[in-house]
């Protein structure tokens, strides 16, 4: 539980440290927060929607029909950055290398999973497998080509096996 109490965000244990000689109930009610000038940060609705590189980030705290709330934005929130040698990264950049990160750790996501596939069907390409090895060698190439695929590395249809 986080509670606002002086303009600062405190955790209870925090709250409690604040008031070392008031002997407090192991549960505290709102209103003995209140009392102490203080006031409970319930938790409020994640964010959602967006798209695959974005996630519900806490952005703050709101208040909601007289009651504090923490909220919730889409992010990363990107913003102009300098290094210690003086260099600007600008939004835009960030998010560019940001999202090029999310899709080469996407994509490592999907060939690893086509590696496992393709090797738990290694043993249909036997000479003396008891499957039709042409369908299997088909069904192998589409893994193959799921790279080849439009949207990957988000959106992947992988193949049926036979």
């Amino acid at each position: 539980m986080q509670i606002k109490i002086n303009e600062a965000l405190v955790t209870e244990q925090d709250f409690r440290a604040l008031f070392p000689s008031v002997s407090m109930p192991e549960q505290l009610s709102e209103a003995l927060i209140n009392s102490f000038g203080g006031a409970i940060v319930f938790e409020g609705p994640q964010a959602s929607g967006g798209s695959v590189y974005q996630y519900s980030q806490a952005a703050g705290i709101e208040e909601i029909n007289g009651k504090l709330f923490t909220k919730y934005v889409l992010g990363p929130v990107f913003t102009d950055t300098k290094d210690e040698a003086g260099r600007v990264t600008t939004a835009a950049e960030a998010e560019a290398a940001y999202k090029a990160s999310k899709d080469a750790a996407q994509a490592q996501t999907i060939r690893d999973q086509r590696v496992t596939k393709l090797r738990d069907s290694d043993w249909t390409q036997v000479l003396d497998a008891p499957v039709d090895q042409t369908v299997w060698a088909s069904y192998r190439q589409s893994l193959r080509d799921v790279t080849k695929q439009t949207g990957f590395p988000w959106t992947v249809e992988w193949p049926v096996s036979p």
